[in-house]
């Protein structure tokens, strides 16, 4: 169970980061969620309404939007001040590929994370399922999945991407825990990624590829 944890959440992201191998992050993303899904759906126990549960949304969206614009707002005004030069950048550079990405980002990349990372927080987040006997505090579940969520992010070879995920992998665990959704916490993190990439952080959150 420990040599499966540590395979998945941290011997796969430091292959990826310094690419002993190549392969396409994105179906590397969909291959461990659907080992995620398939374990999920081999469990009796498993509420699989749990994967998706769009209908608990509505009740925390204003716990969701208000945080949201507080810190979109402070985000505009720190880049604003730091890097004038790159605030708005790619969708005044290239709108269709903006476009493009604020619509296939929270599908080719949210869901599956959430998938891998949130869906089994106490039968909600993967690695606090399979291993809610190493972590028996909500507290202890919800850093773990913020851990492994931003130890993903060394393949960007920055320190903000990791630094900024794990502080969004707290809230985005949290959120899923608190709401059963899935659905609400893959909002929630889509939110905040399109707003990376439409202020002109995402070079943090994408250059690690090349």
């Amino acid at each position: 169970m420990i040599f499966e944890f540590v395979l998945l959440f941290f011997l796969l992201p430091l292959a990826f980061r310094f690419k002993p191998f190549p392969f396409p992050p994105i179906p590397a993303l969909w291959l461990l969620a659907l080992y995620c899904w398939y374990q999920l759906r081999s469990d009796p126990s498993f509420d699989r309404r749990l994967l998706w549960n769009a209908a608990a949304l509505p009740g925390s969206l204003s716990q969701i939007l208000i945080p949201f614009v507080l810190v979109a707002f402070l985000t505009v005004l720190g880049v604003w001040w730091f890097g004038p030069e790159k605030l708005f950048s790619f969708p005044r550079r290239s709108p269709g590929f903006w476009a493009m990405v604020m619509l296939l980002y929270p599908v080719l990349s949210v869901y599956p994370q959430t998938l891998i990372y949130r869906v089994f927080i106490c039968y909600r987040v993967f690695i606090c399922h399979r291993y809610r006997t190493l972590f028996a505090s909500p507290l202890w579940l919800i850093l773990a999945s913020a851990v492994a969520f931003a130890f993903v992010h060394i393949i960007f070879r920055n320190p903000i991407a990791v630094t900024f995920t794990f502080v969004g992998g707290m809230l985005f665990a949290w959120r899923n825990l608190e709401t059963g959704s899935a659905f609400s916490s893959a909002f929630e993190h889509s939110l905040y990624g399109c707003l990376m990439f439409t202020v002109g952080l995402g070079q943090y959150f994408y250059r690690g590829f090349r």
